[in-house]
């Protein structure tokens, strides 16, 4: 099977469609984690955490994760095994808005934003990179949407 030049055009979009996408995703999942150091402190975050049936303790690999993994995706490490490690972070979060129903403006905040960023994990974890990414970090590359030029 021959590849021509629009099959190439397509496979560049799709990398910076993944990059686009990887760094979103990263700035996002940076940003929480700050908003758990500077705001909200973690112990105050860990108190949240509880008062939500989850063990206090987890707030701090939560932080560490989100601050990690939003790293990771921004520079392009990892990426596919990064995007797939924060869905369960995400499902605990989701599990924190779904009694305050689907809009994220209701009290409380909604379950819609959390799955969102739910499908967009998996979305960066199936595509893999994308363009610019620091990707030979560990030795190998993974099969992605790859920038050919």
């Amino acid at each position: 099977m021959t590849r021509s030049i629009h099959d190439d055009h397509i496979d560049s979009r799709a990398a910076y469609a993944a990059l686009l996408l990887r760094l979103g995703l990263g700035v996002v999942f940076v940003a929480h984690a700050l908003l758990k150091l500077l705001v909200f402190t973690l112990p105050g975050t860990a108190e949240f955490f509880a008062a939500h049936g989850f063990p206090a303790w987890t707030a701090y690999p939560v932080f560490a994760a989100e601050l990690v993994g939003g790293t990771f995706l921004i520079v392009g490490v990892l990426t596919r095994l990064v995007a797939a490690a924060l869905v369960p972070i995400v499902a605990g979060a989701f599990l924190v808005h779904w009694p305050n129903g689907w809009s994220f403006t209701a009290e409380g905040g909604g379950w819609e934003y959390v799955a969102f960023l739910t499908v967009s994990l998996i979305v960066q974890a199936l595509l893999g990179d994308g363009a610019f990414a620091l990707r030979d970090v560990v030795g190998r590359r993974e099969p992605s949407a790859q920038h050919s030029g």
